[in-house]
């Protein structure tokens, strides 16, 4: 095992999609109008978010007086904090051309939403299809850095807070018990709006750029980006098992990916 390394790394989370199977009569609407097909879940990673929120300011110091963008209708919107699907083609690739320069990496797992799994591996529960889900996307990163801090982007429920924390440390005992050690890391776990954060609105874009790929087959964004992301994880992709975790040496080819 590697030497803990005396320095602080943060976690920016968001999400897209949406953990849900049946509608209020138990209905199964996956792939309906409003239920997505797919739940992904990453993270960016930086030891300086400083300098990330620093970033994002600057952009909306720059644009906030630029009567060209002033005329379109969502630009208001922008200024309060970027969203990728809101934000017009003119912001988003302001944005995008920002970020690409910033230091952080990000990580995605993209779950498949497959009815017999969710109703044996996850019984049936929304959140514990979340959860799940969040303990594999950290499962390998909470060991190496004196303390970690994690964010995750909330724009409802704050009450998700105490679950989110239980299934940190399942990530945390998964590790432990894979390598036979013990993570002495301290862990700390913040809800936050993105509004009230800019790093969290940089994971925003960036796990959009995932969902366009997967869902849309568009990948020109997240080719944009793709030195920013070292890994996707496509979990429940069965027929490509093996072949599903896709970095710089295993690069993500959308056309060979199974269908959702």
């Amino acid at each position: 095992m590697r030497k803990i390394k005396d320095e602080v790394n943060y976690f920016f989370v968001d999400e897209s999609g949406d953990p849900y199977f049946y509608n209020r009569y138990g209905n199964y609407i996956v792939g309906t109008e409003g239920c997505s097909k797919i739940l992904i879940l990453g993270f960016i990673r930086t030891g300086n978010p400083k300098e990330l929120r620093e970033a994002i300011v600057k952009i909306k110091d720059e644009i906030k007086n630029d009567s060209y963008l002033q005329a379109i209708l969502s630009f208001r919107k922008s200024l309060n904090y970027f969203h990728a699907t809101d934000d017009s083609p003119e912001v988003r690739e302001k944005v995008f051309k920002t970020i690409v320069g910033l230091a952080f990496k990000a990580e995605f797992i993209v779950a498949r939403k497959i009815e017999s799994v969710f109703r044996f591996k996850h019984k049936g529960k929304p959140n514990l299809f979340y959860d799940d889900l969040i303990s594999k996307l950290f499962q390998n990163q909470l060991h190496a850095s004196k303390q970690n801090v994690i964010y995750f982007s909330v724009r409802t429920n704050r009450a998700r807070q105490i679950p989110l924390e239980e299934a940190i440390q399942k990530a945390v005992i998964a590790f432990e018990n894979k390598w036979k050690t013990k993570v002495e890391s301290e862990i700390k776990i913040y809800p936050q709006a993105p509004q009230a954060e800019p790093c969290l609105q940089i994971i925003d874009y960036i796990i959009w750029t995932v969902q366009r790929a997967f869902v849309k087959k568009e990948t020109r964004y997240l080719d944009y980006v793709k030195n920013k992301v070292s890994l996707i994880v496509d979990i429940y992709d069965f027929e490509n098992f093996g072949k599903n975790y896709y970095t710089k040496k295993n690069p993500l080819d959308i056309n060979k990916i199974s269908p959702l």
